[in-house]
């Protein structure tokens, strides 16, 4: 089991978003060039952290020893307009949001909705482009 595994299995999701116009995806960066303003995206940021009994007492086996993965991906949708900002968003839930990935060795519970941050106003460069972020939790357990 790695991390690597749990952010994957997110991205993979996302990435299989690919009614016309696919929904783009960056994994921590986005390459130089791109305008959101015509091409909005998803930038995806991951934590990892593993609870112990305190946090998942229902996922903690009774030694206190914690074998639980908690991933957590910041989605950054980003476009020219709060509208295209939110549109990204809205695919990010819909291929997230309930779904119980596959990652091997391990058991998955569905993909929950954790947190947010008001859509951010960005005209820096002369127009207007918008961040919104959402916080997607994967949890997971030794299969």
């Amino acid at each position: 089991m790695t991390i690597q595994a749990h952010a994957q299995a997110v991205l993979d999701l996302l990435d299989a978003d690919d009614v016309p116009a696919a929904l783009v995806v960056y994994d921590g960066v986005v390459p130089s060039g791109i305008d959101p303003k015509t091409s909005p995206y998803v930038l995806v940021y991951f934590a990892t952290v593993t609870p112990g009994a305190a946090e998942a007492p229902d996922k903690v086996d009774l030694t206190g020893d914690s074998d639980v993965v908690q991933v957590d991906a910041y989605c950054h949708s980003v476009g020219g307009s709060g509208a295209a900002a939110r549109i990204v968003a809205t695919r990010v839930r819909a291929a997230l949001l309930n779904v119980r990935p596959t990652i091997s060795g391990r058991v998955c519970f569905p993909i929950r909705h954790v947190d947010n941050q008001p859509p951010r106003r960005d005209e820096d460069t002369g127009s207007l482009v918008v961040d919104q972020v959402d916080v997607y939790r994967l949890l997971t357990v030794p299969a």
